[in-house]
C-alpha cells in the first residue's frame, strides 16, 4: 500500500549522527524505508540548537506537510505514511499487534550483548511474515522489524545466521527489494557505522597457511636427503660459573638467533649445545665450593639451562660433557688418531706444587704473562693479550690453590702432532674459509696459527676430572679440555640421538655453522678439524665460523672468572623482557670489534628505538584496526590499482622499498651478519612508519578516502606480519605477540613482500608491545650492578712489564724425553 506521490516528510536531525548500533539509528532506517515503499518525498533540515526538547532523546524526528506536526516516534511515523487506521480491522489489528509486540519486547534488546535473544524472538514473526507476503512488498510490519533486526542481522556471523533460516531469508529478500535498496545509502550517510567485534579465532582468520610455521621441539631431527641441513653449535659455555652477557652475545645467542633465521628459511637445521664440564676450571671450583667435581656440573649445568630458557634460547638439545658417549667417542676419536700414526709422547717440564703433591695443569697455576706483563695469566692462557702460554713460562708462578711457589718437575704426555697435519688443515682452512664465508677475525687468527707453524700439542693433563687416556702408561692422566671440548659437540649429538654421524659424518649433505668469542677460534679452526682429518674418517667439517670480539662492560671488561659485569641471572632481576635484553645484546654484537655495554644506552634503545619505533608502528595499525566504529577488527582489502607492480603510488613505493630492504635482510643474515640484520628489521619498521605519515592515517582519510584507508591498513598490517617473521629470529616472544595481535600463525619467511593476510581476517586485541623504562632506573642498576659477582678492579691496573726470566720458576730441571713416534700416518 502507499501514499500519494505528493507526500512529503522533513526529517529534522541533531549535527551529531547517531551510531548505528542505538535505537534512534533503528528509527531512521524505519523511516527511509516507509517513505521509499510509500512513494513519500524525503527533505533534510538540520536542527536549531534550541528547538525540539526530545532531540537528546531522539535525533531524528519527522514534521509533517500542512499543519508543521512534529512526530517523534519512527513507528508513528511508519503509521501515517502506511496509513494503517485505513486498512481492515483484521489486518490492522495484526499489524499493530506486531508493531507493539517490537516496541514492547524486541526493541529493548541490546544486538551487542543479546543477539541470541533478538534472534530467537524474530524468527516465529518472520516466518508468519514470509507465509503471509510473499510477493516482494515491504509492508509495514517488514518495515518496522528490519529496521529494528538490520544492525544485529548486518554484523551477525554467518555460522550463527544459519540456526535461524527463516530470518536469514527474510532479511536477504528485504535486502533486495528496492525501497531498501533506496532507503540504505541515506541511512549509512546519517549514522556511524558500530560494528559487533567479533573475537579473534582460528574460524574467523583468512591467511594464506602456506606460509604458517611451526617447531616442534619433541621431533628428533636427521639430515634429509635433498634438502639443506644446516647443524649449528655454539661454544660450550664451562660449567664452572653463571653465564654472562658478553660470553653469551657471542656464541649461544647469536647461534640461537642463526638457529631461528634457518628454520623460518625453510632449512632443516639443528642447534645443539651444551656445558663443558671437563678441566682444570671444574676442579678449582669444585674445591672452592667443597662439592665433587660430579656436583658442581649438576648445579651449574641447571643454572645454565635455567638463563638460557629465560632468555629463550631454542636448542634442540642441550647437554653436556661429563657423559658416557663422551668418553666413547672422546677415547675412540684418541685411538683413531694414535693408531694412525698422529700421537706421540714426550716428557715436559711442568710446575709442580711440594704442598698439594700435584702437578699443576692450565688454570691449577698463575702468575704473570711473560709478553703483556698481565698479573693474572694462567697456565694455559692470558686474559688479556689471547696469548697462548706454557705453565713454565709464567713470571712469579703461584699455586692457585695455596698460592705457594712451585717447582719444575718432569711429566710423561701425550701430544697431537699438529705439525704434520699442518698440509691438510691449511688446505681445509682455504677451502672453507672462502666457501663458508667465515668471519674475518676467524680467518686472521687461523692463519696467524698457521703461519708461525703447528707444532705438537699436549693433549693430556695430570688431572682427576676428565675422560681417562685409554693408553697403558697413561692411565693416571685425562685428555687436556681442548682435545675433548670440541668433541663434546658430536657427543651430545649421540645423546640426542644414535644417529649422530648422519650429522657429523655427511659433509655432502650437512653445512656446519660455529659461533663462539674469538679466543675459541683456533681450538675450532686448527685443533678439532687437525683431529678429525687424524681419524681418517669423513667428517663433516666446518663451514662456517661466526667468532664475535669482546663485550665490554661500562669502564672495564666483562671477566666470567672473575665475576665483572651484568650476568645471566642479573638480566633476569632487573625485571626487563628477556626480548628487550636479547635486542640489546645484538644491536651491540661486537662483530667487527669491540663494543660496550652501558646503561644508558640500554635504556635509551628500549625507548628510542623499539618503544617509538617499532612498538608505535605496529600499535598505531591495529589500534585502528580494532576500534569498533571504523573496522571492528576485520581486515579491510587493499584496492588493487593502488598496489599493483608499477603503479606510481604511496602504497606500491612502500612494498618496492620493503622488498629491496628485505633482499637486503635475506643477504646479512645468510652471511651471518646478525648485528646488521637486526638494523634493518628496524629499517622496515622506520619504513612502515614513514608510510602511516605520507598516507596520512587517522580519522579524516577514514571518512573521506575509504579505499585509500583501507589499502593503507591492508598492506601496514601485511608489513606488520612480515616484521614478526623478519624479528623472530632476534626477538621470539615480540614476535608470537605481534602475531597473536594479528590473530595469524607464526610464519616463515618468504623471499618477497606479500599480502598473506587477507580481505575478511579478523585480528586479535591491540597491546603494547613494550613499556618505557624510567631513566632513574640508570644509575639505580649501575649502582647495583657495576661491582658484578666478585672484585671488579680494573684490568689494567694487573698490567705489568715482564719481570726478568730469574723470576720464572725455579727447581730441579730435566731433560726431554725424545719424541716416540706411533705407527706411520695414513
Amino acid at each position: 500500500m502507499t501514499n500519494s506521490a505528493t507526500t512529503t516528510i522533513t526529517i529534522s536531525k541533531n549535527l551529531a549522527p547517531s551510531a548505528a548500533n542505538t535505537t534512534a539509528a533503528a528509527g531512521l532506517l524505519k523511516i527511509l524505508v516507509a517513505a521509499q515503499a510509500t512513494g513519500a518525498t524525503v527533505q533534510w533540515s538540520d536542527a536549531d540548537a534550541s528547538s525540539g526538547a526530545q532531540k537528546s532523546k531522539q535525533p531524528y524526528w519527522v514534521v509533517l506537510e500542512g499543519p508543521q506536526t512534529k512526530l517523534y516516534d519512527p513507528n508513528a511515523t511508519v503509521r501515517y505514511l502506511y496509513k494503517i487506521w485505513s486498512l481492515p480491522l483484521g489486518e490492522r489489528l495484526a499489524v499493530e499487534q506486531l508493531l507493539e509486540w517490537e516496541e514492547k519486547c524486541l526493541s529493548i534488546l541490546s544486538a551487542d550483548k543479546e543477539l541470541e535473544a533478538i534472534l530467537t524472538a524474530a524468527e516465529p514473526k518472520v516466518t508468519n511474515l514470509s507465509a503471509a507476503e510473499n510477493n516482494g512488498t515491504v509492508s509495514a510490519a517488514n518495515t518496522v522489524l528490519f529496521g529494528t533486526l538490520y544492525y544485529a542481522l548486518f554484523n551477525a556471523k554467518s555460522n550463527t545466521l544459519t540456526k535461524y533460516p527463516a530470518l536469514q531469508q527474510w532479511y536477504s529478500r528485504l535486502l533486495e527489494s528496492p525501497a531498501v535498496a533506496a532507503a540504505l545509502p541515506a541511512y549509512s550517510s546519517n549514522v556511524v557505522n558500530v560494528l559487533v567485534r567479533e573475537e579473534a579465532t582460528l574460524e574467523n582468520r583468512n591467511v594464506n597457511m602456506a606460509i604458517a610455521y611451526s617447531f616442534d621441539p619433541s621431533k628428533i631431527i636427521l639430515p634429509e636427503p635433498g634438502a639443506k641441513n644446516v647443524l649449528i653449535t655454539s661454544a660450550l659455555p664451562y660449567v664452572n660459573n653463571v653465564p654472562h652477557l658478553g660470553n653469551m652475545v657471542g656464541s649461544t645467542l647469536s647461534a640461537d638467533v642463526f638457529a631461528r633465521y634457518s628454520r623460518i628459511r625453510g632449512n632443516n637445521t639443528l642447534y645443539i649445545c651444551g656445558t663443558d664440564e671437563y678441566g682444570t676450571t671444574t676442579e678449582i671450583k669444585a674445591l672452592e665450593e667443597k662439592l665433587s667435581c660430579q656436583q658442581l656440573c649438576d648445579k651449574y649445568h641447571t643454572l645454565h639451562k635455567e638463563i638460557y630458557d629465560w632468555f629463550k634460547l631454542s636448542f634442540d638439545y642441550f647437554g653436556r660433557t661429563s657423559t658416557k658417549k663422551q668418553t666413547e667417542i672422546v677415547q675412540g676419536i684418541f685411538l683413531q688418531c694414535y693408531q694412525n700414526g698422529y700421537v706421540s709422547s714426550s716428557s715436559m717440564e711442568m710446575p709442580f706444587c711440594e704442598t698439594c703433591n700435584r702437578f699443576l695443569a692450565d688454570r691449577f697455576v698463575e702468575g704473570t704473562c711473560p709478553r703483556c706483563g698481565y698479573d693474572d695469566a694462567r697456565g694455559d692462557q692470558c686474559d688479556n693479550c689471547n696469548a697462548m702460554i706454557n705453565a713454565t713460562e709464567l713470571i712469579n708462578a703461584r699455586c692457585k690453590i695455596d698460592g705457594n711457589r712451585p717447582v719444575i718437575r718432569e711429566s710423561k704426555h701425550l701430544f697431537l702432532d699438529l705439525d704434520r697435519l699442518q698440509p691438510k688443515c691449511e688446505e681445509l682452512v682455504n677451502r672453507s674459509s672462502v666457501e663458508g664465508a667465515w668471519s674475518s677475525n676467524s680467518i686472521s687468527i687461523t692463519r696467524n696459527w698457521l703461519k708461525e707453524g703447528l707444532r705438537p700439542r699436549c693433549i693430556t693433563r695430570d688431572l682427576k676430572w676428565g675422560v681417562p687416556v685409554p693408553l697403558e702408561g697413561f692411565d693416571t692422566k685425562v685428555f687436556y679440555v681442548w682435545f675433548d671440548a670440541c668433541i663434546g659437540y658430536p657427543s651430545i649429538t649421540a645423546n640426542y640421538t644414535d644417529e649422530w654421524e648422519k650429522w657429523w659424518k655427511n659433509p655432502d649433505d650437512v653445512k656446519l655453522y660455529q659461533f663462539m668469542g674469538k679466543d675459541n677460534v683456533p681450538f675450532h679452526t686448527v685443533v678439532f678439524p687437525s683431529t678429525e682429518i687424524a681419524t681418517g674418517d669423513n667428517w663433516t667439517y666446518i663451514h662456517n665460523i661466526s667468532a664475535c670480539e669482546y663485550l665490554n662492560y661500562e669502564s672495564g671488561k666483562f671477566s666470567k672468572s672473575r665475576g665483572v659485569g651484568v650476568f645471566g641471572n642479573n638480566a633476569r632481576d632487573t625485571g626487563v623482557s628477556a626480548d628487550v635484553w636479547r635486542y640489546f645484546l645484538l644491536a651491540n654484537r661486537p662483530e667487527t670489534s669491540d663494543t660496550m655495554f652501558a646503561w644508558n644506552d640500554f635504556v635509551a634503545r628500549n625507548n628510542s628505538e623499539l618503544l617509538a619505533n617499532l612498538g608505535n608502528f605496529c600499535n598505531r595499525v591495529i589500534k585502528f584496526l580494532d576500534g569498533n566504529t571504523k573496522y571492528a577488527g576485520v581486515l579491510p582489502a587493499a584496492n588493487a590499482s593502488l598496489v599493483a607492480p608499477g603503479a606510481n603510488t604511496t602504497d606500491r613505493c612502500l612494498i618496492d622499498d620493503v622488498n629491496a630492504l628485505l633482499a637486503r635482510y635475506i643477504e646479512q643474515m645468510d652471511a651471518v651478519h646478525i648485528r646488521s640484520g637486526l638494523r634493518t628489521v628496524m629499517d622496515i619498521s622506520a619504513r612502515g612508519n614513514l608510510y602511516l605519515q605520507e598516507s596520512k592515517l587517522d580519522n579524516t582519510l577514514f571518512s573521506e578516502h575509504r579505499a585509500q584507508c583501507d589499502t593503507v591498513l591492508a598492506v601496514a598490517a601485511n608489513l606488520i606480519y612480515l616484521l614478526s617473521a623478519v624479528l623472530h629470529p632476534f626477538m621470539p616472544d615480540t614476535a608470537a605477540g605481534i602475531a597473536r595481535q594479528l590473530n595469524a600463525p607464526e610464519r616463515i619467511l618468504t623471499d618477497t613482500f606479500e599480502l598473506e593476510l587477507r580481505a575478511g581476517h579478523v585480528i586479535g586485541k591491540a597491546e603494547y608491545l613494550f613499556t618505557r623504562i624510567d631513566e632513574k632506573k640508570i644509575d639505580e642498576w649501575r649502582a647495583k650492578y657495576s661491582g658484578g659477582q666478585a672484585d671488579t678492579a680494573d684490568v689494567a691496573a694487573k698490567v705489568k712489564k715482564p719481570k726478568t726470566k730469574g723470576d720464572k720458576i725455579k727447581g730441579k730441571t730435566g731433560s726431554t724425553v725424545a719424541i716416540t713416534q706411533q705407527p706411520a700416518a695414513n
